[in-house]
């Protein structure tokens, strides 16, 4: 965690494309959303911070069937994940790595979907949010984890140890 972004490895070449030192493009996985086909762009930049590192999303666009890709301008998302790495109180020779995810995303239903209450689009938004963010985090952390114990061994190749698979 106390290395410069520009030294991480992509964790997924398959889902990861580094941009720059600090910015990467992120594929998120394709999804059902209704009838339409959903897979989430994400732009995002890595800050370091003391104890591990801030994602911060600078943007969000869709991919998918054409209705989707028209709703990219009717809608806003933002997201900050702090990662941290600490020592556990008890044992100081143990660490454990933390994720905190602030997700916030804003839409104006389209005329296809008036009919519909909005509370139940929101709710449907919701639920598949956290069905991602329950597949995403978890594996994304196990990633890391695999990236240290590499880096740790004396690995400094860096390169992208996923598969492209949730």
């Amino acid at each position: 965690m106390s290395l410069p972004a520009s030294q991480y490895s992509v964790l997924d070449a398959q889902r990861i494309e580094r941009i720059d030192d600090n910015t990467f493009r992120c594929y998120v996985y394709k999804f059902k959303f209704f009838a339409f086909e959903v897979c989430p762009v994400l732009l995002v930049r890595v800050e370091e911070q003391p104890n591990g590192c801030c994602i911060n999303l600078l943007s969000c666009k869709l991919e998918g069937s054409p209705m989707v890709v028209a709703q990219n301008d009717k809608f806003d998302a933002s997201m900050v994940n702090y990662i941290s790495c600490d020592s556990r109180q008890n044992n100081s020779s143990v660490e454990q790595l933390t994720s905190d995810a602030v997700i916030e995303v804003s839409i104006e239903v389209p005329f296809a979907f008036s009919a519909i209450p909005v509370q139940a689009i929101e709710s449907t938004g919701t639920r598949i949010l956290e069905q991602i963010l329950g597949l995403m985090l978890p594996r994304f952390m196990a990633q890391l984890v695999k990236d240290y114990k590499a880096w740790a061994s004396g690995d400094v190749s860096r390169q992208p140890i996923g598969t492209g698979e949730i």
